[in-house]
């Protein structure tokens, strides 16, 4: 990432933060992983009861492990042997993390999910919600996060699922198939939090996720 690119991701990231809090949602600007982490760490108290959904961008940012060594309850669905009671955990747990497939400059986030627990638990559940974002996920209105949804984060996941067979996986687009393995079944758009506090988004100047 060039300069250029960093220093208007900086002054971008202000834009989404004040976005958010017109929407009752809480943002933050970190400059790196490692200063995502830190800040993701000090939202969580200790000895809270975690879960988390299949997000990329979280083990990315070593949050993940550090919730594995930590004194938490920390529910990882990704090893768990019972993936339906991790995913009922999620909605009576008082952290929830992952992150976002989209989100548009004025703070609205855009979320596509398959089995839908996760879409489920960002809309209601967790008492908290931390979601790590890469200034890569940026888009200028919803129709443009949309898209990014639909036809970057989309296609990108499917390539995780082995044996799954859906267009995207040929084209690299949506072709808004109706495919037994999409996992473009529910589409979720957060334009308000109702719950203060419950909703924080950590921006960060990096590529991240899909």
């Amino acid at each position: 990432m060039n300069q250029n690119t960093i220093e208007k991701n900086r002054l971008l990231a202000q834009t989404v933060i004040k976005g958010l809090a017109s929407r009752n949602m809480t943002g933050y600007y970190a400059e790196s992983k490692e200063e995502a982490l830190q800040q993701a760490l000090a939202l969580i108290p200790e000895g809270s009861r975690i879960a988390r959904g299949g997000s990329f961008t979280v083990n990315e940012i070593g949050l993940t492990e550090a919730l594995m060594q930590g004194n938490y309850e920390f529910c990882n669905r990704e090893v768990e042997p019972d993936k339906r009671a991790a995913e009922l955990f999620a909605y009576t747990s008082d952290v929830y993390i992952g992150s976002t497939n989209a989100m548009t400059e004025d703070g609205i986030l855009i979320n596509i999910d398959g089995n839908s627990n996760r879409v489920s638990s960002y809309a209601y559940g967790p008492k908290k919600l931390i979601l790590v974002v890469g200034m890569n996920k940026i888009a200028k209105d919803v129709d443009a996060a949309m898209k990014r949804a639909r036809n970057v984060a989309a296609p990108a996941n499917m390539t995780r699922f082995a044996g799954r067979n859906t267009p995207c996986t040929k084209t690299g687009t949506c072709m808004n198939c109706k495919s037994p393995d999409t996992i473009c079944c529910q589409i979720l758009i957060t334009r308000y939090s109702m719950h203060k506090d419950r909703i924080h988004v950590i921006l960060v100047n990096e590529e991240l996720g899909f």
